[in-house]
């Protein structure tokens, strides 16, 4: 299994030089790729800009949205022409996951209606396919992004399925992964896509002297959205130590896992050190 550590870029606070040397440092540690998370009302970089960050300052590391909100952009075709953009300026190393969003105040601040998601989806999702595969539009690249789609529900697995090269699950325990990795498999058997799809999870990570009191400021007012209990619960399943790491990545791997994306709560470079020692790179 390919373990890959997620950019700070939702974390409020973080500026562009440690977003830059979190970079760095995750390239010069041997992660698999850089993942950002999406929002719209949030103090965050947006993802597609963040990447185009750290892909200016490295060579090899692969660049993840996981996930980008696809419904928030308003025009498919702008999107493709973006992420292509990023593809082409990185040398070709973007993995683009998308999916659906449903926080309420995300939707209202972009004034989209939040109802219809899954169809817009759907047509954003073609359409996009239809962009790269044009001779019409630029930058001209020997393949297009690596496309994954995200979600928990039957229709998101069939949507990877019927757009993808994968899927990537949300902030799901491994066991959860499993179940839905299954169903994920399915779909694209049933769909009578050839191969196997790439399979990706994300879990959250803390560590160091403040590694409690970083994963509760952080998660619980990123997630606060969900409520108290379940913003509180995320909170307290982030790995705070080396062996809980250990744990995760066991335990994604043995549930089918292709890539583990392990998300900060902090936005000190020195993370990025901490979490390549307790998995071992």
């Amino acid at each position: 299994m390919d373990v890959s550590i997620g950019l700070p870029n939702t974390v409020p606070g973080t500026s562009g030089e440690q977003l830059v040397e979190w970079a760095k440092r995750a390239e010069g540690r041997g992660f698999t790729s850089l993942g950002t998370i999406d929002r719209l009302v949030y103090q965050n970089f947006e993802p597609l800009t963040a990447l185009t960050a750290a892909a200016a300052v490295t060579e090899r590391i692969g660049l993840v949205t996981n996930v980008l909100l696809g419904p928030l952009r308003a025009n498919a075709a702008v999107l493709a022409k973006q992420a292509l953009s990023v593809h082409a300026l990185s040398g070709e190393r973007l993995t683009l996951g998308i999916g659906l969003g449903g926080r309420d105040d995300d939707f209202e601040f972009a004034g989209i209606p939040l109802g219809h998601r899954g169809e817009e989806l759907d047509a954003m999702l073609a359409r996009m396919k239809e962009a790269w595969a044009s001779e019409e539009m630029g930058p001209r690249t020997d393949s297009p992004p690596t496309l994954v789609v995200g979600g928990a529900v039957d229709a998101s697995f069939e949507r990877a399925a019927k757009f993808g090269d994968g899927w990537i699950a949300g902030g799901a325990s491994s066991e959860e992964f499993a179940g839905m990795a299954a169903k994920a498999r399915d779909a694209w058997a049933t769909a009578g896509r050839d191969g196997e799809p790439r399979l990706m999870g994300l879990a959250y990570f803390s560590l160091g002297d403040d590694a409690e009191a970083d994963a509760n400021g952080y998660l619980t007012d990123y997630y606060a959205w969900l409520g108290a209990e379940v913003a509180g619960y995320i909170a307290g399943s982030a790995a705070k130590d080396g062996e809980t790491v250990k744990g995760y990545l066991a335990g994604f791997e043995r549930a089918g896992c292709d890539e583990l994306i392990l998300c900060p709560c902090a936005s000190d470079p020195g993370q990025v050190d901490l979490l390549a020692d307790a998995a071992g790179l």
